[in-house]
């Protein structure tokens, strides 16, 4: 039932991979935030699938965006900087490799979009670049799952646009963090799917698109 649900979403929608925050700082063992503690093996388990699924996206020709946090002074508002008690001070600064992507990378033509909140649709252009695409459905990965990506995945739908999050290429600290945000989304804002069950809708569409 879910995965005919799931191909009734997919099919007439024009959709977009939108890859959060997957930066050095936020996933690897000598980032910011694995130094500070943070258990990062959510991000090792994940990235396999986001790998395939980035493949996979590139090959149906639907659009990827990354999302790539900067932090600056200019950005620095006296509010924000007491964000997780002040221990993301120094999380992914400008410049500095912890702000570099982990372990993928966009390729010529692919968009990235800046940012400098939690959300990918806060002061960006976000938007602005999904509407000139005609994107209408959004297939959210990335890290943190309960942070920067639900934020980015409950603007998203607030902007009416269809959101697909990708429980197995997303990653937070916690599994119980993951999973709440989990079913927040599926009980709210969107359709909660694996990446296995995107790949077997272009697969099964190629095959009676062959068909006919």
């Amino acid at each position: 039932m879910k995965m005919k649900a799931l191909e009734q979403l997919m099919v007439g929608t024009r959709p977009a991979l939108v890859i959060v925050d997957v930066q050095n700082d936020y996933c690897h063992p000598e980032g910011a935030l694995g130094l500070e503690g943070c258990d990062v093996s959510g991000v090792k388990e994940m990235m396999p699938r986001l790998h395939g699924l980035l493949g996979a996206v590139r090959e149906e020709g639907i659009p990827v965006i990354f999302i790539q946090t900067f932090h600056e002074d200019a950005t620095d508002s006296e509010a924000w900087v007491t964000r997780s008690s002040g221990r993301s001070a120094q999380v992914c600064r400008k410049g500095s490799w912890g702000a570099e992507f982990f372990e993928i990378a966009p390729r010529g033509g692919e968009i990235v979009v800046n940012k400098h909140r939690y959300s990918a649709f806060v002061n960006t252009r976000l938007d602005s670049v999904l509407r000139t695409l005609k994107i209408d459905t959004l297939l959210v990965t990335g890290v943190s799952t309960n942070v920067c990506v639900e934020s980015t995945a409950r603007d998203g739908f607030m902007l009416d646009y269809h959101i697909v999050l990708v429980e197995d290429a997303c990653a937070s600290y916690s599994r119980e963090a993951h999973e709440m945000t989990l079913a927040n989304i599926q009980g709210y804002f969107g359709t909660v799917a694996a990446s296995g069950e995107l790949m077997d809708i272009w697969a099964h569409s190629k095959k009676s698109t062959l068909a006919l």
